[in-house]
């Protein structure tokens, strides 16, 4: 295998992700200086499901109209947009127009929209476009979207966004029960928001560097699938390489998905498992991570959202070692990645007074949960990537659309629950007091 094709996929697919990532990450800084203030996480929610309209007209093209649409031509497009959007960020994303009478961020959240189909369509674009390479360079790209998450979240830690310090406050009369109160107190950033986005637009064009190479390096075309697919078509005079000899397998109902490994039954039980695990990890627990973790303290918030950013490229990591297919391992860790999930949002739901709130062990065992949350559920996302990476360009492009319906729904789910019921309540990291 050749590491520089490894290196291009890691950087190719750190990409997929990385603009829509960033911009999370620095709403901390964002929301004091826009008129939508903490109203923008809601919007940015919406503005991001309104953006599958991507996918869906690149999943609808390849049902109707196969090979009509050119999947390298839509990736350098998408690409593209997302460096264009992510600079010029930098420049409008203070600015403000009028509308309804009102103040309003209306190029931030254009260019936010641009975004959010950049990185939706990348779902359908850039797996089916890693069909071209040998299968070992898939689990390469999924590390490289686990570093999309993790990269930015890392250059916000050291831009110190989010970091709050808790200093002596009010005592005595303006404290209900005589106790010292304190008051969180942010810490200034090391350097601007502005500056955040030409990083996030830097990262973009360091993706569409590593795709240019991926399409005309000599290294990588060794490296690729010799004629199976050219623009998404299967090429009618590939002949796929068998052994002479195949072991024996029990006969059982074959499916027309794929190259048929699998049945209906088990097509359905993989796409399922992957859009329950996409909406867990995607949507319904990062929406409620602040709720979990700030009653024990800003400390444990930073680890956790820290330890899980890694666990998800550390999983991919393992799986490119263990990349094990078993529809039964992959059911178990769904059922162990989901019951850790099922903690984290009970304690979330006790708000601002979850169990061990004043115990250290509160601090640990949620660090520890988040980490086994998201290390067990990527695994899972990664195995099956891998398994309908055997099945063909148009498993992997439906994993994709598959990926987008789960974040969708969990979306749909979430939504009114935080945003519009406030059914989850804030802990304050300087003053949590429960009995």
């Amino acid at each position: 295998m050749s590491a520089l094709t490894h290196l291009l996929a890691c950087l190719f697919g750190m990409g997929s992700w990385v603009s829509i990532n960033g911009l999370w990450v620095e709403l901390p800084l964002i929301v004091p200086q826009i008129p939508e203030g903490w109203y923008l996480p809601s919007y940015l929610s919406v503005l991001i499901q309104m953006a599958n309209v991507g996918p869906l007209f690149v999943t609808l093209m390849h049902r109707f109209r196969p090979g009509a649409l050119s999947e390298t031509a839509v990736v350098y497009i998408i690409i593209a947009l997302g460096t264009l959007a992510s600079f010029l960020l930098s420049f409008f994303w203070k600015e403000t127009l009028v509308v309804a009478g009102a103040p309003r961020s209306v190029a931030l959240l254009v260019l936010t929209f641009s975004l959010a189909v950049v990185d939706c369509t990348s779902s359908v674009t850039f797996l089916p476009f890693m069909m071209r390479l040998k299968p070992q360079y898939l689990t390469t790209y999924y590390i490289g979207e686990g570093v999309s998450g993790l990269l930015p979240a890392v250059v916000a830690l050291v831009q110190g966004v989010g970091v709050v310090h808790c200093v002596n406050g009010t005592q005595g009369q303006n404290a209900t029960d005589g106790l010292p109160t304190f008051r969180a107190q942010h810490q200034p950033a090391n350097f601007s928001a502005e500056i955040f986005f030409y990083f996030l637009s830097a990262m973009m064009l360091v993706c569409l560097l590593a795709f240019v190479l991926l399409n005309h390096h000599p290294a990588v075309a060794r490296e690729k699938t010799k004629g199976q697919y050219s623009n998404g078509v299967k090429d009618k005079n590939w002949v796929e390489k068998k052994p002479m000899m195949e072991p024996y397998r029990p006969s059982r109902p074959k499916s027309r998905f794929g190259v048929g490994t699998y049945s209906w039954m088990q097509v359905f039980y993989i796409f399922g498992i992957l859009a329950w695990t996409n909406a867990l990890t995607n949507v319904v627990l990062p929406s409620v991570q602040s709720y979990s973790c700030m009653p024990y303290g800003n400390n444990a918030y930073h680890l956790s959202a820290t330890m899980a950013a890694v666990s998800n490229p550390l999983a991919c990591f393992i799986a490119m070692f263990f990349p094990i297919r078993s529809l039964w391992l992959m059911g178990a860790l769904t059922l162990v990645g989901s019951g850790v999930g099922a903690f984290i949002m009970s304690m979330a739901a006790l708000s601002p007074c979850p169990l061990l709130v004043n115990d250290v062990w509160g601090s640990v065992i949620m660090v520890l949960a988040w980490i086994v949350f998201v290390l067990t559920l990527s695994y899972v996302k990664v195995i099956i990537g891998v398994v309908l990476r055997d099945e063909g360009h148009s498993a992997l492009l439906w994993c994709g659309a598959v990926v987008q319906l789960g974040s969708l729904l969990g979306a749909v789910a979430m939504f009114p629950m935080v945003s519009v019921y406030s059914l989850f309540a804030s802990g304050d990291p300087c003053n949590t007091r429960c009995p």
